[in-house]
């Protein structure tokens, strides 16, 4: 039997065809996947930096915002504290005698009553008639306004931070 030497070549030069066209094929594709990765990388590295940034922001954001409340609730207390104070020196004069509460009555209304016109040069009333109040209603009076003072500063309060929380 005889060896066909042309048909082997033949067979042997198109086999090494195929393999180089592989191998180049295999670099082409090899290439052009480490290139989409390079790029996919640099992409989510973008996205992790832009993500990074939006919370840096948002962290700021907040900071600012916690310090915001935490001022308004240091003035908030320092309001209701003042109040307190000035109620306590209110109360302590009144119930020391220092401090009497009066009222102002209508001359007209007052018709026969025998009260004492006011004396002193300071009021703004101009001799009108008053009454002064009993010491026992006076601290309930007193007892009223600090409760609506407290219900003021309290609705102030919640004013500046829903005022702080919406901007």
């Amino acid at each position: 039997m005889t060896v066909p030497w042309r048909l082997i070549g033949a067979l042997a030069l198109a086999l090494a065809g195929f393999v180089s066209a592989w191998e180049f094929q295999d670099w082409r594709y090899g290439w052009q996947l480490a290139e989409q990765a390079r790029l996919h990388g640099e992409t989510l590295n973008q996205l992790a930096k832009a993500g990074a940034d939006a919370q840096k922001a948002e962290q700021d954001k907040r900071l600012a915002l916690e310090q915001k409340l935490a001022t308004s609730e240091q003035t908030h207390y320092r309001k209701m504290s003042d109040a307190q104070r000035d109620q306590d020196r209110l109360r302590d004069r009144l119930a020391t005698a220092d401090l009497r509460l009066s009222v102002l009555i209508d001359a007209d209304s007052a018709g026969s009553c025998d009260l004492p016109k006011a004396s002193g040069a300071g009021g703004v009333d101009h001799a009108a008639v008053r009454a002064r109040l009993d010491p026992a209603h006076a601290q309930r009076i007193i007892d009223i306004t600090d409760t609506g003072d407290r219900g003021l500063i309290a609705l102030q309060a919640c004013q500046a931070y829903l005022k702080a929380l919406t901007q």
